[in-house]
């Protein structure tokens, strides 16, 4: 069962379709990115489905409830840090966390203590939050997010105002939540080099619909190759390769080839290529970054409006 499902979403504010079709899926453990420019419509998403704001339509589950009929168990399972997490700054980490737990009957000491060690706040936990930096507070508030062991926590720009020490120190602590307690995490941003950092995939947001769904090729999941190919005889290239078993599919982009293949296939590609005399003047692999997929989907949005 996947940890979110959001399928055809639709929103209008008066007579204005903000949100045109959005359709997205989470599993567990996984870290999510919902992608595009400041304005596109990514916080309204997120604030449907954290049950802020209602669709027009479209349906919304988390863990297989709906949020629209069975609100309360689907919402059980989630936790949101929009921006910013607000704080008492005259309390202690610790006391805040505290009133928190106050509200949600499930969360015991133990689940407070473990929360405050994941996020590596233990030293600093009893001072005055008023003390803390801003990447003290971004923990804290993924704290409080963890205490109820959500199935699913949406960040809305986390990074929003964090220096370099703490953007680095927000990643480390996500991707350890996404490996030691398998929660899916859904992060909206428009910083595309800090994406292909942390998610394991993403989706694009353009006028409001979803445009492109990719998997990066990090760590955990490289499948397959990303092979560039520089030759003088792109067609004889492209005829040999295309007779090869290992070749998913071959394009040209900026006058060379591009071919997706099975992995650590590139020396069959070059002694292929070598035997039937195909002159090639370079050959790498280069795996396609954010920015480049996104660049992607806003020509194609050019082109077709």
């Amino acid at each position: 069962m996947n940890v979110l499902e959001v399928s055809n979403l639709h929103k209008k504010f008066g007579k204005k379709e903000i949100i045109k079709g959005v359709d997205l899926f989470i599993e567990e453990g996984e870290i999510f990115g919902l992608l595009g420019p400041n304005g596109i419509g990514k916080t309204t998403v997120i604030k449907m489905i954290v049950g802020f704001l209602n669709a027009d339509e479209g349906s919304i589950l988390i863990m297989g409830k709906n949020i629209e009929k069975d609100r309360v168990e689907a919402l059980r399972n989630l936790t949101a840090i929009v921006e910013n997490p607000e704080m008492y700054p005259y309390l202690s980490g610790m006391e805040n966390l505290k009133q928190i737990a106050r509200m949600d009957k499930r969360i015991k000491k133990s689940d407070i203590e473990e929360a405050v060690n994941m996020v590596g706040l233990t030293k600093r936990i009893n001072d005055k939050v008023k003390t803390y930096s801003l990447g003290m507070k971004q923990r804290l508030g993924l704290a409080q997010a963890i205490m109820s062991n959500p199935k699913l926590i949406i960040l809305d720009e986390p990074t929003n105002g964090l220096d370099p020490t703490g953007i680095i120190e927000l990643r480390n602590t996500l991707k350890n939540l996404a490996r030691e307690r398998k929660i899916s995490i859904l992060i909206s941003s428009h910083i595309l080099s800090e994406v292909q950092l942390i998610c394991h995939r993403v989706v694009f947001m353009e006028d409001g619909q979803t445009k492109l769904m990719r998997t990066l090729n990090s760590d955990n999941d490289k499948k397959e190759d990303r092979v560039i190919i520089v030759s003088n005889d792109k067609e004889s290239c492209k005829k040999v390769l295309k007779t090869m078993k290992c070749i998913h599919s071959i394009s040209y982009k900026d006058g060379k080839l591009i071919a997706l293949t099975d992995e650590n296939s590139t020396p069959k590609m070059i002694s292929r290529l070598c035997a039937e005399s195909v002159e090639i003047s370079e050959i790498y692999k280069k795996y396609e970054t954010v920015e480049e997929m996104y660049m992607d989907v806003v020509n194609e949005v050019k082109l077709s409006s």
